[in-house]
């Protein structure tokens, strides 16, 4: 007779413990152990594995010819951008984001654009019934493509329909409401989500169908359950955006059939998502270019080159201990550049608040924003605007020197486009050739101090080259 073990899951890092306690001891997390029940026993009474001979293992070379693989068209042309050109058939896709930020959503209109264009497609919610899908859909203008809909949480009849369809495209909405009656655990669990994901990637393996899974996310932003299941699909895309913005931003992390950290920007609208062709443009709609505290950063985002406005606001500290408030960037690079502007470049801020700001809900993370940050903290802390139509990029060292970042001509090359005159670049960056051929002037910036002693001349000094 098979013994049931009874095991303690970490439902945030997947961990196993043979007792409960109130920190998992693997991720420091409080209170996430459940208890799960597996089948085992003592070794002896296992069976013991059986010796069977297959076939031998083939071995090729690095060299060869290799088809391009196959892709389908999702009919959004920023998806695509994300998935690397479309969604490879037999890949399996994981999508992650906050509650109600628009995963699904997104998804239903992908999955209707790819049926109007002849694809067999399959959408199954976990959390909403068919008349509830059916209504977004009529809010979306989009009930008349030809999905196949169904309202299941059960994996087995999930798989047999699967199979004897076998669509092209499928969608789970979402990879936490389901679960296998071979485990006891309850739905949402490390074990049941684990598991589920197993077998759908191998039946999209095995039948070579695109399958999509929507997951849930924790309070820290990371996809809930295991980790595994990250590594077991193929891509990985995160969902982001503030609730209070109408800009989406799709990032991808993970992506076996294409770059990562490539991002598709989408506007949340009463008819759904709209793609944005030109993202800069959102960002920098809007803005007023003699205020102070503001400064254009030349981004990169994954291939795309991307401007947008970071806000600052210097302000006289209201009780004894000043504040550090920032939106859209780690609160530790800032907290550097101060430091560095504190101790290079003789700027105090002890005494005052301190607010920074990404316009547009977008997440910095590029080390090369660091020139635009510091950028509108002088303007804001001198009270003087940067020079009219710049903008800058460049990550600072904590010796005050300004580092060169890479593709500095496409950062230029989209100022240009903007209609921006003016670039604070590193001086260490090779822009001589690229100044020559565009309308750009460029000042190169050596020390943070040299920014320091520009914006602190008039605000509107001529640029230097």
């Amino acid at each position: 007779m098979v013994k049931l073990l009874s095991v303690f899951a970490c439902q945030s890092c997947g961990a196993i413990h043979s007792k409960w306690s109130g920190r998992c001891d693997a991720c420091g997390a409080w209170n996430t152990l459940v208890e799960e029940v597996e089948s085992g026993g003592p070794a002896a009474t296992r069976p013991k594995p059986t010796a069977r001979k297959g076939r031998g293992v083939e071995f090729h070379t690095l060299a060869g010819s290799t088809a391009p693989l196959p892709r389908i068209k999702t009919g959004l042309a920023e998806l695509d951008r994300v998935c690397g050109g479309g969604i490879v058939p037999g890949s399996a896709l994981l999508i992650g984001g906050d509650p109600g930020i628009g995963k699904s959503t997104l998804l239903l209109q992908a999955a209707a654009r790819m049926a109007l264009g002849g694809a067999k497609i399959t959408y199954i919610s976990g959390e909403e019934s068919i008349d509830q899908v059916r209504e977004r859909a009529g809010r979306l203008g989009i009930a008349e493509a030809q999905v196949a809909l169904a309202a299941e949480t059960s994996l087995g009849p999930i798989l047999d329909a699967l199979k004897r369809e076998k669509p092209d495209f499928v969608v789970l909405d979402s990879i936490q409401t389901l679960w296998s009656d071979a485990l006891s655990a309850a739905p949402g669990t490390v074990a049941q989500v684990r598991a589920c994901a197993q077998e759908l990637t191998r039946f999209a393996k095995k039948y070579n169908s695109a399958v999509a899974l929507v997951g849930h996310v924790t309070k820290d932003g990371q996809i809930a359950g295991p980790r595994v299941v990250e590594h077991m699909v193929d891509s990985v895309l995160y969902f982001e955006g503030e609730r209070g913005h109408q800009f989406r931003i799709l990032r991808g992390v993970k992506n076996r059939f294409g770059p990562t950290d490539e991002i598709g920007v989408f506007e949340m609208s009463d008819a759904g998502l709209r793609e944005v062709a030109n993202p800069s443009a959102l960002f920098l709609d809007g803005r007023e270019d003699a205020a102070t505290g503001s400064a254009v950063f030349a981004g990169l985002e994954g291939s795309r080159p991307v401007l947008t406005e970071i806000q600052a606001l210097v302000a006289p500290a209201a009780f004894g201990t000043p504040r550090r408030a920032v939106v859209g960037l780690d609160s530790g690079r800032l907290a550097m550049i101060i430091a560095v502007l504190e101790t290079r470049c003789g700027l105090s801020f002890g005494g005052k608040d301190v607010y920074l700001n990404v316009a547009g809900g977008l997440k910095i993370t590029e080390p090369a924003a660091d020139l635009a940050v510091a950028a509108a903290l002088i303007s804001s802390a001198l009270d003087c605007p940067l020079p009219a139509q710049s903008a800058v990029f460049g990550e600072i060292a904590l010796s005050g020197d300004i580092r060169a970042v890479s593709r500095t001509p496409a950062r230029i090359k989209e100022a240009t486009k903007m209609g921006l005159t003016h670039a604070l670049v590193p001086g260490a960056g090779k822009t001589e050739d690229f100044a020559r051929e565009s309308d750009c002037t460029i000042a190169k910036m050596t020390k943070l101090s040299d920014l320091v002693s520009l914006i602190d001349a008039t605000g509107s000094a001529p640029m230097r080259e």
